[in-house]
């Protein structure tokens, strides 16, 4: 039974409590999730942290699991968003590719080492142990170090795919995992050679770190080459989505591509599509 307050205010108490509880589900924030490829997730994190500053009501969840996987969940609607660290095949026509940045690799030599380019077969030879000595290739009588990178690097991949090997098949001498392990390497031995991310070691070289770039396929490592899509070893990062997006995916897509996280995506040492 009513009471005379609840009769004057025109509604019971569960009224109210329904009324409540409605307004509170919709104050919840809206969410997103992406997953896929641990390559691209420190980039992504970053983005979406800027992505909920600007839009409060909105949650973003980055999580890793590899390519194969944001491909998988957004087919099942298990994410909103994938992210794959490569071009899509011809087989994969169903989900749509959005490039967000560009992730390329630079062969690097000692600043004073006196050879100036390799060719593809020269750089495979040394890899695999058949050339050991930098005179076979020009340079001075002195004895070559391979530095490779350790399992489960993105620059370890693009760069046995490009070249075609496996890692069994590199003998070297040195493994190191962070690409400032790897250049730290190289600037410190006169008969290194090895490869790191292309904004990392243009950086280094920049600030007078002892590294050289060596050209690839008889093209400079430039930036203008990796925009123009001529510089062979590199990747593109892809948010894919498949059909139409929400509104909110589509946002969180134009912003990550956007001039408002260029600084993030140069941060993380990969290039942005655009100049």
């Amino acid at each position: 039974m009513m009471s005379r307050f609840q009769k004057r205010v025109g509604f019971s108490f569960t009224t109210v409590a329904l009324l409540f509880f409605n307004a509170a589900a919709t104050a919840a924030p809206l969410k997103l999730v992406l997953t896929g490829s641990s390559t691209m997730a420190p980039l992504v994190s970053e983005i979406a942290k800027r992505f909920e500053a600007k839009n409060p009501d909105i949650r973003v969840d980055v999580q890793s699991g590899g390519s194969s996987r944001g491909m998988s969940d957004v087919r099942s609607g298990m994410a909103d968003i994938g992210m794959v660290s490569r071009g899509l095949k011809a087989e994969e026509g169903d989900l749509v590719p959005h490039t967000i940045a560009i992730d390329v690799v630079g062969m690097i030599i000692h600043k004073k080492n006196p050879v100036v380019a390799l060719t593809h077969q020269q750089i495979l030879d040394i890899f695999t142990g058949k050339i050991t000595n930098w005179k076979a290739v020009g340079g001075e009588d002195r004895k070559i170090t391979v530095v490779n990178k350790a399992e489960g690097r993105s620059t370890l991949e693009i760069f046995l795919s490009y070249f075609k090997l496996n890692n069994r098949d590199i003998r070297a001498q040195v493994v190191v995992g962070e690409n400032q392990q790897g250049i730290k390497s190289v600037a410190g031995n006169l008969g290194a050679i090895g490869y790191v991310s292309l904004g990392a070691a243009e950086f280094e070289e920049k600030n007078g770190t002892a590294i050289r770039l060596l050209p690839l396929s008889s093209l400079p490592a430039s930036a203008e080459n990796v925009r123009s899509g001529k510089f062979p070893m590199a990747r593109p990062l892809n948010l894919i989505t498949k059909g139409t997006n929400s509104d909110v995916g589509r946002r969180f897509i134009q912003y990550s591509q956007s001039s408002e996280v260029r600084d993030l995506v140069q941060a993380q040492f990969l290039f942005s599509p655009q100049p």
